[in-house]
């Protein structure tokens, strides 16, 4: 209760995740994989080459805290002393036992995955990571999260479940 929390993490990217992070106690957080992915963006002509490193660092520090500021606003929460460690989520998508060892006290009504799938799913994105690229390998991989992906995580909204919607009667 009286340490505070640094984070560093490739993890970390959304508000949303920020958010969590602070939620559940994160006194500060650096999400060096951002960073490092927005330089190696600029070199590659992607992003504007004339922005430094300290411009892209800030514009991203900036959408953040916007963002932050937004979802609080949303709770009625004004002050972030006020949001961190507060822990007012819901668990979706986590098993019992991983909320009962990281989340304890945070409240589900769904189960979902264990341990062994998330060790699965951090070893799938570390061989990802680390193994010989070929050129059709650089691109970052949409796992479908916000929109549907072939292969990716299932929707309801899924093509065949619109086209079924729009025949004709």
């Amino acid at each position: 209760m009286k340490v505070g929390l640094i984070l560093e993490t490739g993890e970390a990217r959304e508000v949303h995740h920020m958010c969590v992070l602070l939620g559940y106690g994160a006194d500060a957080i650096c999400p060096y994989l951002i960073f490092e992915m927005a330089g190696a963006l600029r070199n590659e002509g992607v992003v504007d080459r004339s922005l430094t490193d300290a411009v892209l660092f800030k514009n991203y520090v900036e959408a953040m805290d916007r963002g932050i500021s937004k979802v609080m606003a949303k709770m009625g929460i004004s002050t972030l002393p006020s949001y961190k460690g507060a822990q007012i989520f819901e668990a979706v998508g986590l098993s019992d036992e991983v909320i009962e060892k990281c989340f304890k006290g945070t409240q589900s009504r769904l189960g979902g995955v264990t341990f062994e799938v998330l060790a699965s799913e951090a070893y799938e994105r570390h061989q990802l990571t680390y193994m010989e690229y070929t050129p059709d390998m650089l691109v970052l991989r949409n796992p479908g999260n916000y929109h549907w992906r072939s292969g990716g995580e299932k929707h309801i909204n899924d093509p065949a479940s619109i086209a079924n919607l729009q025949v004709l009667p």
